[in-house]
């Protein structure tokens, strides 16, 4: 399999260096992911051919597309779930898009796209499951070309109580676990109560990730109070590629009720 290349934003990025903070590198920037100007006619979304999953293993060395924080907004619609994934500026406040999301409802296998921008005419990178209509299936996250670049899935048996999540990615084996107990076993009694039950309480949330071995952060899903989903997610761990970070922070909301 050829090794793609590094991500391109106007100068490569460097693998493991984080943005500096104070330098105007969000603002200043040429658009993400704009490597080559799109077609003129590019037709729909083509989906991949063939791609691979992802198969753990020994850490691979080429360019990781480090992002240490970003925000994640969902948009109200109503038979398709978005959300935009925006860079987070210099002094926290909201950037230029990085990402516009679009999974499909209630299709057997679930698979979630992720563009360059709302006109959706190329897709970056993207998330789908192995199996079908199963709570714990795996999902590979897949670079534009198709190669895999890591995997989640979510442990059915430890999210009865308490919502848990295996993440993997080249060099990096994380868990990932509600911070509150007390407030996931309340959002899980809130759904079992008649009438009540159905309607819709804004729960304030978190997600921990932690690298299994040293025990050390990996990657925060934080939920912010406001009436239509919105997450800052921070990302301490600097082998932790943003295209697989996004994949599980969106995840984390779409996929939460399965």
């Amino acid at each position: 399999m050829t090794t793609p290349p590094p991500y391109q934003q106007g100068q490569p990025y460097q693998q493991g260096q984080p943005y500096q903070q104070g330098q105007p590198a969000y603002q200043q920037q040429p658009p993400p992911y704009q490597q080559s100007p799109p077609p003129s006619n590019p037709g729909p979304a083509q989906p991949y051919q063939q791609a691979q999953p992802y198969q753990q293993g020994p850490a691979q060395q080429f360019g990781v597309m480090y992002v240490p924080m970003f925000f994640v907004k969902q948009r109200i619609t109503v038979m398709v779930n978005r959300y935009e994934i925006l860079a987070a500026n210099p002094d926290g406040s909201e950037g230029h898009l990085l990402a516009f999301v679009e999974q499909k409802r209630m299709k057997l296998r679930e698979e979630v796209n992720f563009f360059a921008d709302p006109g959706k005419a190329r897709r970056i990178f993207s998330f789908k499951a192995r199996q079908r209509l199963d709570v714990h299936a795996q999902h590979d996250i897949f670079d534009e070309n198709g190669v895999a670049l890591g995997m989640f899935s979510k442990q059915f048996g430890a999210s009865l109580l308490r919502s848990t999540w295996h993440l993997s990615a080249p060099g990096v084996e994380a868990l990932g676990q509600e911070r509150r107990p007390i407030i996931a076993i309340l959002r899980r009694i809130w759904t079992l109560i008649p009438y009540l039950g159905d309607v819709w309480v804004p729960f304030v949330f978190h997600f921990d990730f932690t690298d299994k071995a040293s025990g050390a952060p990996v990657l925060v899903s934080e939920r912010q109070k406001a009436i239509r989903d919105r997450y800052t997610v921070t990302v301490p761990d600097q082998r932790l590629d943003f295209r697989v970070a996004a994949s599980m922070a969106v995840a984390l909301d779409a996929l939460q009720s399965r």
